[in-house]
């Protein structure tokens, strides 16, 4: 069975850290871009970081350059997204997705496989 899992998510006070996991199951990760997309209350679901299984090339929307960082484990069959320096309007729930092509895409649609996401929360 294909599956994409998240963990890692919680509650974190503000310049906190946490370090979400997207793991992989029936499927190999290493030849697949994979994504991770954000959606906060209210509001529609957002790319934050890819990357590629070509060359490892990674992406990160503006809001998180910086401060995130996306990493694989392809014996692990694991990517990671590190994030530092948490913020209030980083709360949301946090989904990985797989995406057969080799490089990243900003399209949603280009996505096959979704986890069920991750509740990260920053607050005081």
């Amino acid at each position: 069975q294909v599956q994409l899992v998240e963990s890692g998510g919680g509650l974190v006070q503000p310049g906190g850290s946490l370090r979400l996991s997207c793991a992989a199951s029936g499927f190999t990760l290493d030849y697949y871009a994979i994504g991770w997309f954000r959606q906060a209350p209210g509001k529609e679901r957002e790319g934050v970081s890819c990357i590629s299984s070509s060359d490892g090339s990674t992406y990160y929307a503006d809001s998180v350059k910086g401060r995130f960082t996306i990493s694989r484990d392809n014996a692990k069959n694991t990517v990671y997204l590190q994030m530092n320096s948490l913020k209030p309007e980083d709360t949301a729930v946090y989904y990985c997705a797989a995406d057969p092509d080799y490089h990243c895409s900003a399209n949603e649609a280009a996505y096959d496989y979704w986890g069920q996401g991750t509740q990260v929360t920053v607050s005081s």
